[in-house]
């Protein structure tokens, strides 16, 4: 997989991260793998739990170093975050060589051939293809600030306890790949493939990986579909991102696509 240099091992020697223009709160390095550490940090997190601004505080001056924003749950069944998780960096491809559609229309082609009627209305077992880019209507960043702080609220349905996280990534939606997150693994053991699918939401969608948890993923979504018929098509690429979505109570494609209309924030979880 092609990275960028890796300014993490940097923060060993300097933990507040001032040698890279940054002002650091107290936090750790994480090169655990499911085989042994890493040949060199794979992320670093804060110790203390995030709170509404720490995205936009820290987000933003990391970015320009090469290391991008996420929020890393280190409560719940999962305590421990990242340390815990079972990376596998080395197992793990690039996101650019795989073709988005090509991986989604595999993953729905499998699954829908396994369900019938109302999971899947309107469409059938053939693949449907993907959503329409809606118009831009707002700026990414800003809008993954947002979602990001809802995720610190104690009242969050997804995290228990949300820390911000440092990723040394090329774009938001290669976050997974690059610390080898094997969140979806029962669903696709390569996560770069999922990760394909993200670079192409964010192309499309404005999207941003803001939220990793064992096996959760939280985006913010700054052009969301504006129609139902839209939302349709894209709820089809939810479905094959995340067949868990029908089997968790959303009530079939065709309902699960009415929440997506206007809605600034994605949440999967494989099980």
């Amino acid at each position: 997989m092609a990275t960028l240099p890796n300014p993490l091992p940097r923060l060993a020697l300097d933990p507040s991260g001032r040698s890279l223009g940054l002002r650091l709160p107290p936090g750790r390095l994480v090169d655990a793998t499911d085989e042994g550490p890493w040949h060199e940090p794979l992320l670093w997190h804060a110790e203390k739990p995030a709170a509404p601004g720490t995205w936009k505080a820290l987000g933003a001056p990391g970015a320009r170093v090469g290391l991008l924003p996420v929020l890393v749950d280190l409560g719940g069944p999962e305590a421990g975050g990242p340390r815990n998780w079972g990376l596998l960096p080395g197992e793990t491809s690039y996101p650019g060589d795989h073709d988005a559609e090509d991986v989604l229309a595999e993953y729905w082609e499998d699954w829908a051939e396994e369900e019938t009627g109302g999971p899947i209305e309107p469409f059938g077992a053939d693949w449907p293809g993907l959503a329409p880019a809606p118009t831009p209507t707002g700026d990414p960043d800003t809008r993954a600030a947002q979602v990001a702080d809802s995720l610190t609220d104690e009242t969050s349905e997804w995290f228990k306890e949300a820390h911000l996280a440092l990723v040394p990534a090329r774009r938001s939606a290669d976050i997974p790949a690059a610390i080898g997150w094997t969140g979806p693994q029962y669903h696709d053991g390569d996560v770069a493939r999922p990760c394909a699918v993200l670079r192409s939401w964010e192309d499309r969608f404005g999207i941003r990986v803001v939220g990793l948890g064992l096996d959760v993923l939280v985006v913010s979504v700054a052009a969301p579909p504006a129609t139902v018929a839209d939302a349709e098509s894209l709820a089809a690429e939810h479905f094959a991102f995340c067949p868990d979505l029908a089997e968790g109570g959303s009530g079939g494609l065709r309902e699960y696509a009415k929440g997506l209309v206007g809605g600034h924030s994605w949440a999967f979880s494989w099980d």
